[in-house]
């Protein structure tokens, strides 16, 4: 997945990182993820977060940001993806529902200028990958 991340554009203008150890330690397997050290944030709320505790921080993100990478746990993805993005492409949908996978990766685009405007239902799920897609 570190690979199939470092081939995505654009590349995240912030990534997030829970400061729990197994994160930290699967962020620094992401070839190049020294090129996202400018925007890179350790963040400890991400750690056992409640879905409303994922959409403040989403929704704290600067308008500058174009694309945001969280990196963190479930259940709180998993809910945080099902309830942002209740639309989508159908694939990706039906990914999404067979379950959110270790080193599950959902991009989410949101149609508006402003993070703080994220709320359930704002976005649309335009992939769901996992190492299983990415290895196909």
């Amino acid at each position: 997945m570190g690979k199939f991340l470092a081939r995505q554009e654009p590349a995240p203008d912030l990534v997030l990182v829970s400061t729990a150890q197994r994160t930290q330690e699967t962020w620094a397997l992401v070839p190049d993820a020294a090129r996202h050290g400018s925007g890179r944030r350790d963040e400890p709320r991400l750690y056992e977060a409640s879905l409303e505790g994922l959409v403040e921080l989403i929704r704290e993100t600067p308008p500058a940001v174009d694309t945001l990478l969280l990196v963190g746990h479930n259940p709180g993805f998993e809910q945080l993806t099902q309830s942002l993005a209740r639309t989508g492409r159908p694939a990706a949908l039906s990914r999404l529902q067979r379950g959110y996978p270790t080193a599950g990766l959902a991009i989410i685009d949101f149609p508006m200028d402003d993070w703080a405007a994220a709320k359930a239902g704002s976005g649309y799920l335009e992939r769901f990958e996992s190492l299983a897609t990415i290895s196909q």
